[in-house]
């Protein structure tokens, strides 16, 4: 019989491996399940009655309204998401776009949409990969264990969420806390760029190679590219722009590869002189 700390070890890892509901006492297989032979009678009767000469038995199907967005291309996906964030034009009917767009099949299995924090009208954005399971039950971006992390940095210069905004490539957690997907994240792209473009900060800050890679469309991984000043360009979002930026390492990466912090410390001040260069 396990003890008590056994079931709630397993339920931890259930719920770290993206589990977190359950849908009834036992599996049910329905491969195997038994046809409903009245229903196979009715549909029998039907194919008898209908006429061969009914175009509707010939046609080929079409696609219902109702068919979710997640079950077509990428490419018709990111459309409908380049339509509903280019109608945004505050953050509030953004975050309403993206709560009605049905192109992502994340989100289906996340608990919140997680759309931002801190102070819209600050001068630095910091830009993350996805939420975790902290941030999918709260509804807040960084706000786990590596948010801890990130507040402390940003706290060593002089920031904090009322002097910063924060959110993520991603509004939805995927499922176990995996690494996004290439669909994923082309999908909710136009969504973070027009985010970029109501915010409008004077210096972004890309946290971790997905964002990096993401925004600046850059092959080189964040090892090479962090502590660099860059440009970010959007010429989609009403008009083109360009915004300084800085890739770091991750909160995530840095608790894992301690030694590395030293490298984080001079791209945060580095971040710190050019906030202060531009008052």
């Amino acid at each position: 019989m396990p003890t008590r700390a056994e079931l709630l070890d397993l339920l931890r890892w259930h719920v770290d491996a993206g589990v977190d509901e359950a849908v009834g006492d036992a599996p049910t297989d329905h491969f195997k399940a038994e046809p409903d032979p009245a229903a196979a009678r009715r549909e029998s009767a039907a194919d008898r009655t209908r006429a061969p000469s009914d175009p509707s038995s010939s046609a080929s199907p079409k696609r219902g309204a109702n068919v979710p967005l997640s079950l077509e291309s990428p490419a018709a996906a990111k459309g409908s998401a380049d339509l509903l964030a280019n109608e945004a034009s505050t953050l509030a009917e953004l975050r309403d776009a993206m709560g009605r767009f049905e192109g992502c099949s994340l989100k289906h299995t996340a608990m919140n949409l997680v759309f931002g924090d801190g102070n819209p009208d600050a001068d630095v954005m910091f830009i993350g990969e996805a939420p975790g399971a902290d941030e999918d039950r709260e509804g807040l971006p960084f706000v786990g264990v590596s948010g801890r992390l990130l507040d402390r940095m940003i706290a060593a210069i002089g920031l904090d969420r009322t002097s910063a905004y924060i959110t993520n490539i991603l509004p939805w957690r995927p499922p176990g806390n995996r690494k996004p997907t290439t669909n994923e994240v082309t999908v909710c792209l136009p969504f973070i760029r027009r985010h970029i473009a109501l915010v409008a900060p004077r210096v972004l800050v890309l946290v971790g190679g997905t964002s990096t890679s993401a925004l600046l469309d850059r092959p080189e991984g964040i090892t090479r590219l962090r502590g660099r000043w860059l440009i970010y360009r959007d010429d989609d979002s009403g008009g083109e722009f360009e915004i300084p930026c800085m890739p770091i390492y991750h909160p995530a990466y840095l608790l894992r590869q301690a030694a590395l912090k030293r490298d984080a410390w001079r791209d945060l001040l580095a971040i710190q002189e050019r906030l202060r260069s531009m008052e």
